[in-house]
C-alpha cells in the first residue's frame, strides 16, 4: 500500500512539475502592427510579411493604419522575374517564391496601393490560390526558352503580362483612397515610404563581417545584396530594434519539427529526443554558435524558406525571452496559436534566420558605422 501511494504521489508530482512548466508568456514589447491574414494556397510569404512590416513602418511614421496590397507587388514582380529567366536561359529560379527587398524594388519602381483597389482576387474570390497561375506562367517560360519557333517572339512580354491580368488583375496607374486621388509613387511617398533607407543583414562565416555580399540562396533571384555580421550582433541589432519601436522583416527556415504554427513555439531543443514535449513545456535549448549555424546552413539544413515579421518579446514564467513573430498563415484557432503568430526563441533566432530586414535608422549606430565603412555593393 506504501509502494502503491509512493508511485501515485511520484506520477502527481511529476504531472504538477510538467503542468507547471507549460509555457505562460508575458509581453515585453508589442508594437504596433496589422491583423494577421492568410496568403493562401500561394508561395508569397515574401510579400504577406514584408507588407506586413511596411503597414508598420508606416503606423510608426505617420501613426496612420494602411491595409497595404501584396497582391500589387507580386503584379509587378512577376514580370522581372519573367525577364531574368528568360535571358538566363532558364539557368535562374522562377518561382512564386522571393524575399523582402522584391517588395522594396516593387516600391521603387511601382509605389504602393491599398488592398481595397488591389485586392489580386477576381470572380468574387476571397482566396489566394496561385497554383494554376504559377503552373501556367512556368510552362510560358519554358516553352519561350525551348523557342520551338527558331525566334522569341518579341510580344512575350505582352502575353506573359496577360495571363497576370486574368488572374490578378489589370494593373494600376492611379487610384483614389479617402477621396484623394493618387499615382502608386504618391501614395507611397504620402506614407513616407523610401525604399532606399531599409537594409539586408545576414551572418555567414564565408563570407567576411561587415561586408555586404550577394547571398546565394535559391530566391535571390535579383540578386539582393545582404550586410555580414557576427550572430551576436545580428542579434543585438534585432533586440535594440524593438527597444527602440522598429519592427523587422525575417527571413528564416520553419522546416524543424520544433516549429509548430499550430503551438504557436519555435525553438531549438538540447536534446532531440525533447522535441515533441518542447511544442508544449520548457526544455533547455542548444548554445548556438556561429560555426554550428554555418554547418547547418552549408549542410542545407537550415534553408531560406519562410520570411515573416517580428513585431515585438514575450518572455516565459521561467525569464527565458522569445521574439514575437507575426505569420501569414491565418489566425484560425484550429490551426494556429496565439492569433497567428509564433514565438521564437532566442536559440531558433540564432541557429534558423537567414536574414533580416529593417529601417537603417533601427540598427545601433555603432553597428551601421561599421557597416558603412565597408559598404562595397550597390542595390
Amino acid at each position: 500500500m506504501k509502494k502503491t501511494l509512493l508511485y501515485f504521489g511520484v506520477l502527481l508530482s511529476n504531472l504538477w512539475g510538467t503542468a507547471q512548466d507549460n509555457y505562460q508568456f508575458t509581453d515585453l514589447i508589442n508594437i504596433d502592427s496589422t491583423p494577421v491574414i492568410s496568403q493562401g494556397n500561394t508561395g508569397t510569404c515574401w510579400s504577406f510579411s514584408t507588407s506586413s512590416f511596411i503597414e508598420s513602418e508606416i503606423i510608426r511614421l505617420t501613426g496612420e493604419y494602411v491595409n497595404i496590397s501584396e497582391m500589387y507587388n507580386v503584379r509587378n514582380t512577376y514580370p522581372v522575374k519573367a525577364s531574368n529567366y528568360i535571358y538566363r536561359q532558364g539557368k535562374a529560379q522562377f518561382s512564386e517564391g522571393g524575399l523582402a527587398h522584391d517588395v522594396l524594388n516593387s516600391i521603387r519602381d511601382y509605389g504602393l496601393v491599398p488592398a481595397e483597389v488591389y485586392s489580386g482576387l477576381l470572380g468574387g474570390k476571397t482566396k489566394h490560390n496561385h497554383s494554376e497561375m504559377a503552373s501556367i506562367l512556368s510552362s510560358m517560360l519554358d516553352t519561350y526558352i525551348k523557342n520551338p519557333g527558331k525566334t522569341l517572339d518579341p510580344k512575350w512580354k505582352e502575353a506573359f503580362n496577360s495571363i497576370l491580368d486574368v488572374y490578378l488583375g489589370k494593373n494600376i496607374t492611379e487610384f483614389y483612397y479617402h477621396n484623394k486621388k493618387y499615382t502608386p509613387q504618391q501614395f507611397a511617398e504620402a506614407y513616407s515610404i523610401q525604399p532606399e533607407d531599409y537594409i539586408n543583414i545576414t551572418s555567414f562565416s564565408h563570407e567576411p563581417f561587415y561586408s555586404e555580399f550577394i547571398l546565394n540562396i535559391p530566391d535571390n533571384f535579383s540578386n539582393g545584396s545582404f550586410f555580414n555580421l557576427p550572430i551576436e550582433e545580428l542579434v543585438y541589432t534585432i533586440d535594440h530594434a524593438l527597444k527602440e519601436g522598429f519592427t523587422i522583416g525575417i527571413d528564416c527556415d520553419v522546416s524543424e519539427k520544433t516549429f509548430s504554427s499550430k503551438n504557436g513555439i519555435a525553438v531549438v531543443p538540447e536534446k532531440e529526443s525533447n522535441n515533441l514535449e518542447a511544442l508544449h513545456s520548457i526544455y533547455p535549448e542548444k548554445e548556438i554558435t556561429q560555426e554550428y549555424r554555418q554547418q547547418e546552413f552549408e549542410n542545407y539544413n537550415t534553408t531560406d524558406d519562410h520570411l515573416m515579421h517580428i513585431t515585438g518579446k514575450v518572455e516565459d514564467q521561467k525569464g527565458n525571452n522569445y521574439y514575437k513573430v507575426k505569420n501569414s498563415w491565418g489566425s484560425d484557432e484550429k490551426t494556429t496559436k496565439y492569433g497567428g503568430y509564433i514565438y521564437f526563441s532566442d536559440a531558433y533566432i540564432r541557429l534558423k534566420t537567414i536574414s533580416i530586414t529593417l529601417h537603417k535608422d533601427g540598427v545601433p549606430r555603432k553597428i551601421l558605422k561599421k557597416l558603412n565603412q565597408h559598404k562595397t555593393v550597390e542595390n
